[in-house]
């Protein structure tokens, strides 16, 4: 059974869209999913499904969110093999002035047009750093993310696509993860 990890966007920001991790594993079992484990508090979900496709897990997730718990909130997946191959691609793993906390992947519902690539790409927002490579968008925060001034906002509405950032300690954590519920699964 394939592994992915679910990362919902906007899940216990402040007062809003507040829903316990012990709730959101109830959901995702009640969906089917097997081996689900949560992390930290901010919507990451990890488990073993029969489904295989994406675009299904994510709209049935999407939808017992909001008729469970009364959320809306997008749902972005990736695959064991497809959060690997984003730790993979990390433009800035070779430097090691980038503590994990100050480097941020989003994760992109969809792939963004080679056009709106191109243009975002192109974009020079110093100080911080940042490239688009396929459905994640990777951004050292040299100053810190609470600082900066980074159009986040304006990025993903130029590409069209709905996503929702981690940072690079989770992303970490969730690969690590993804191989626990791999292996409960053998």
């Amino acid at each position: 059974m394939p592994v992915f990890v679910a990362l919902l966007r906007g899940i216990n920001l402040a007062d809003r869209n507040r829903v316990s991790m012990d709730s959101l594993r109830a959901i995702c079992e009640s969906l089917g999913h097997t081996g689900v484990r949560t992390y930290i508090q901010s919507g990451n979900v990890v488990f073993r499904t029969k489904r295989k496709s994406a675009g299904e897990i994510a709209l049935a997730l999407q939808s017992a969110l909001e008729k469970v718990a009364g959320i809306k909130s997008d749902v972005v997946l990736r695959t064991r093999e497809q959060l690997q191959l984003a730790v993979e691609k990390n433009p800035f793993r070779s430097r090691n002035d980038i503590p994990g906390d100050r480097l941020l992947v989003t994760f992109f519902d969809r792939e963004p047009t080679r056009e709106a690539a191109a243009k975002v790409n192109a974009m020079n927002l110093p100080p911080e750093e940042f490239q688009l490579i396929g459905r994640e968008l990777y951004v050292f925060f040299p100053n810190g993310v609470g600082r900066s001034k980074f159009p986040a906002a304006s990025i993903t509405k130029a590409l069209n696509a709905s996503g929702t950032a981690r940072n690079w300690n989770t992303v970490l954590k969730l690969l690590e993860m993804t191989g626990e519920v791999e292996e409960l699964g053998r």
